[in-house]
């Protein structure tokens, strides 16, 4: 069984100090939701409220139509996976499974095969009577998820459950659990603070930011799309400029160092005469060898061949540092100094307010606005 899980003007604070002052969140049945920001954002503080170990100050918190506030967290009915496994050492791997039903006090014979379903399900069943000190990290991390789900949890709460393995394994096991969850159709809430991750095993992401969702959305929309300048920058890479939107004879022109191109996609309320911030992701600056042709001049400072792409750095004649993307071609790589124009791609460019809070594009597809 999975549910709706439904946070409303959640409070947060330790003494005087207000961790997150007023959040409203909904999340659906059976979506796997990540909860993604900066160390210290107030991500693992809120998943801890949802479970139960963290005190709440002010707001609802809801499974379905139960209101949770006041609930014993052992009757909350959710799995636990921790950053550190948090699998005890002194049990095999088949008794740290059992662990959870036998507390529930089942019958034997349906331990035992709830136990034998999910130790395959992770494909640690030849590993049934090892101890935890012979497994490696991503055996743990497998145990850990079969104890959590094989309680039948009507929710799965996830904090930062990857970042001790090394990378390959990470990506080896984002895969697993985005599989799992699909399978089992569980309401997953998973904290993060790595964007790859975060984009890769998502339904919807919540980027969170000093106690303040930023932007709710699918991987796609906030990549693409981003709310606001914070979210810009934090989700993939970006560079940042500063330009200006002007009216030409009914036309909105986006200006920046001298060069000039038409948007199409700025919003009616926002188009007139302004400051604005302007994000272009690195593979979305469109490179000319040629210096002479239209558009931003700038320096290559550097430049890294990656096989299927190439890395520029480049000094804008503004004084502005970007970073350009660019498919490998048969033609040399630039090298230091080499002098090029540069344009960008309008169909992909974000542009925000002057002080960065608010994207003035059609296209933005915030869940908090709905």
């Amino acid at each position: 069984m999975s549910v709706e899980i439904k946070i409303q003007h959640a409070l947060k604070k330790y003494g005087e100090n207000t961790i997150i002052p007023d959040l409203s969140l909904d999340i659906r049945p059976g979506e796997f939701f990540t909860l993604l920001g900066p160390s210290g954002c107030g991500k693992t503080t809120l998943l801890r409220m949802i479970a139960g170990f963290n005190s709440i100050e002010g707001g609802d918190f809801y499974f379905g139509e139960k209101r949770i506030n006041d609930l014993d967290p052992s009757k909350r009915n959710i799995g636990m996976v921790f950053q550190n496994y948090a699998i005890f050492p002194h049990y095999t791997v088949r008794k740290n499974v059992e662990f959870g039903l036998k507390n529930r006090h089942l019958p034997k014979e349906e331990i035992a095969k709830k136990t034998d379903e999910f130790l395959k399900l992770m494909q640690i069943d030849q590993l049934a009577d090892r101890m935890p000190d012979r497994l490696s990290g991503g055996q743990q991390q497998r145990v850990a998820l079969a104890r959590a789900l094989c309680i039948s949890p009507d929710v799965l709460l996830m904090d930062e459950p990857l970042s001790n393995l090394d990378a390959k394994l990470r990506v080896e096991m984002r895969t697993v659990i985005k599989n799992i969850q699909h399978d089992v159709g569980i309401t997953c809430v998973y904290v993060t603070h790595d964007q790859e991750e975060a984009m890769a095993v998502s339904d919807r992401i919540a980027v969170m930011n000093a106690g303040v969702i930023q932007h709710v959305g699918n991987p796609k929309n906030i990549y693409q799309r981003p709310a606001n300048v914070f979210v810009a920058t934090f989700i993939g890479r970006t560079n940042m400029l500063n330009g200006k939107l002007c009216m030409e004879n009914g036309k909105t022109m986006l200006n920046i160092n001298g060069y000039s191109a038409e948007l199409l996609t700025v919003a009616d309320e926002y188009k007139a005469d302004q400051e604005v911030q302007i994000s272009v992701r690195p593979e979305e600056l469109l490179l000319n060898r040629d210096e002479n042709a239209y558009g931003m001049k700038g320096t290559v400072q550097d430049a890294v061949f990656l096989g299927l792409n190439t890395h520029y750095f480049v000094k804008l004649d503004s004084g502005e540092d970007v970073e350009i993307i660019q498919e490998s071609s048969i033609e040399d790589t630039l090298s230091q100094g080499a002098r090029i124009s540069l344009t960008v791609n309008t169909d992909k460019v974000n542009v925000f307010l002057a002080d960065g809070s608010k994207n003035i594009l059609t296209g933005v597809k915030n869940d908090l606005e709905v």
